[in-house]
C-alpha cells in the first residue's frame, strides 16, 4: 500500500519527561535502501497523524496521508515525518520561551531545545537514513507548537533551515519575539510558512502581520523565502490546520528543489 509506515520509539530525556516520538518513513523507504531523506520535526505528535488522535479535539492533521498524496502526484519529495508529542498540562511550560506575565507558567523552551537537539533528532539520524543537514531539515507546528518552532529556527538555524508556522501564538509575549528577531546579527538561510486563518483570537491576529514585518525587515522577502497567508475563515483548530498541510508541505520540501 503506497502509506506512510509510522514507528514509535520511547525516549529517555535528561531534561525533560520522557515520551514516544512518532517516526513515519515514506513510501518506498524499505524498498530504497541506499536513499537518503529530509526530515520534519513536528510539535504536539500526537495530534499529527490519521484523523482521531487529538485528546482535546478528537481530530488529527493527516499528515501521513497528505504527504503520501503529494508524494504520489510528484509534487513533494519523499520525506520522513518526526511526530513529538506534548507532554499534556507541561505543553505550555515547554513550548514556551519565557514566563507567563503571573510566573505561574512557561520558560522551559531551551530546555525542550535540548531534548530535541540532543536526545530526538540524534536518534531520528542514528536509526534513519536521513539528510540531516539544515537544507533538509524542517520544524514546525501550530499555536505553542509554532512559537516553540520559531524559537528553535531562529536558536539554532545551522540545524533547522524550514519552519512551518501555523497560527503561532507569539502573544504569549510578542516583545519577546520581536525583540529576538530584531537582535538578529544576520538573516539566516531559513525558508518560513507564517499564517493563521481570521477567525482565530485577538493575538494571534494582531502578532502575526506584526512578526511578517520583522521578517521583512531582516531581509525575508514575500514570495521567495517566506509565505505567509491569512486564511479567510479558518478557526484555531486541528481541522484548519489538516487543510494547510498540503500547502505547507508543497512550499517547504518541492519536488522540483
Amino acid at each position: 500500500m503506497y502509506a506512510y509506515d509510522i514507528q514509535s520509539h520511547r525516549v529517555e530525556s535528561r531534561h525533560l519527561p520522557a515520551r514516544e516520538v512518532l517516526v513515519a518513513t515514506p513510501p518506498g523507504y524499505t524498498s530504497e535502501g541506499d536513499r537518503r531523506y529530509p526530515v520534519l520535526y513536528m510539535q504536539d505528535g500526537q495530534n499529527l497523524f490519521g484523523d482521531a488522535a487529538s485528546p482535546v479535539s478528537g481530530r488529527g492533521w493527516r499528515l501521513d496521508g497528505s504527504a503520501s498524496a503529494l508524494i504520489r502526484q510528484g509534487a513533494i519529495k519523499p520525506v520522513i515525518l518526526v511526530g513529538i508529542p506534548n507532554a499534556g498540562d507541561q505543553r505550555a511550560d515547554e513550548y514556551t520561551p519565557t514566563r507567563s506575565e503571573d510566573g505561574l507558567r512557561g520558560g522551559n523552551a531551551a530546555a525542550y531545545g535540548r531534548m530535541l537537539l540532543e536526545e530526538i533528532k540524534a536518534l531520528v539520524d542514528r536509526k534513519y537514513r536521513t539528510r540531516p543537514d539544515r537544507a533538509h531539515t524542517g520544524l514546525g507546528g501550530s499555536s505553542f507548537g509554532a512559537l516553540i518552532s520559531l524559537y528553535l529556527g531562529l536558536n539554532h538555524p545551522d540545524v533547522f533551515g524550514k519552519l512551518a508556522l501555523l497560527s503561532l501564538a507569539c502573544a504569549w509575549n510578542e516583545r519577546y519575539v520581536l525583540d529576538m528577531l530584531d537582535g538578529l546579527t544576520a538573516k539566516p538561510e531559513t525558508r518560513i510558512w507564517l499564517d493563521f486563518g481570521t477567525r482565530e483570537n485577538d493575538g494571534i491576529l494582531r502578532c502575526n502581520p506584526a512578526i511578517r514585518d520583522a521578517l521583512m525587515a531582516k531581509g525575508w522577502v514575500l514570495g521567495s523565502d517566506l509565505k505567509y497567508s491569512e486564511v479567510e475563515g479558518a478557526e484555531h483548530t486541528e481541522d484548519a490546520w489538516a487543510e494547510r498541510v498540503p500547502l505547507f508541505l508543497g512550499y517547504l520540501f518541492p519536488a522540483s528543489a
